[in-house]
């Protein structure tokens, strides 16, 4: 079993790297139709595999030595009266650059610039967890993702 305060930094590395990171991010275009966003450091890999742009859904998976040890699942959207949904997901990557490294889930607990406000709650520890992140528009909620997950294949069969 690894440590979880390796972990929780290695996720939080990972996750800057691949879609807070924006532009930047390699992106693996999958046949079927997913997108996949892979980082690596030492004997840790993370994939973080999506479908759509909006709304959206995936799964993160890190691996140890390349054995699965972490799962992730997510679904998010932006409300369909909001036309600049890009700007949204521009905004939700500056969010979530300031992933906390205690609790590398999403984003932080909150976070503002100019008209949008992040929020983000959860409940649970890295092995077990579930939570919900929204954005605000001037007291309108105009984006919600919930997201769940912890360690997997922690007891074997015999």
């Amino acid at each position: 079993m690894i440590d979880e305060t390796r972990l929780c930094k290695f996720l939080a590395k990972a996750k800057k790297a691949t879609y807070a990171a924006g532009d930047s991010a390699k992106k693996i275009a999958e046949n079927d139709k997913s997108t996949t966003l892979v980082f690596e450091d030492g004997d840790l890999k993370y994939h973080d595999n999506y479908f759509g742009g909006e709304p959206f859904g995936g799964r993160e998976v890190v691996f140890h030595k390349n054995e699965p040890i972490y799962i992730m699942v997510y679904y998010g959207l932006v409300d369909e009266s909001t036309p600049d949904f890009k700007a949204v997901y521009k905004f939700l990557q500056k969010a979530l650059l300031l992933i906390p490294e205690d609790r590398p889930f999403r984003g932080p607990d909150k976070f503002t610039e100019n008209d949008l406000t992040y929020t983000n709650s959860c409940t649970g520890e890295i092995g077990n967890f579930f939570g919900e992140e929204t954005i605000m528009r001037a007291g309108k909620e105009i984006y919600k993702a919930r997201y769940s997950g912890g360690f997997v294949d922690i007891r074997k069969e015999e």
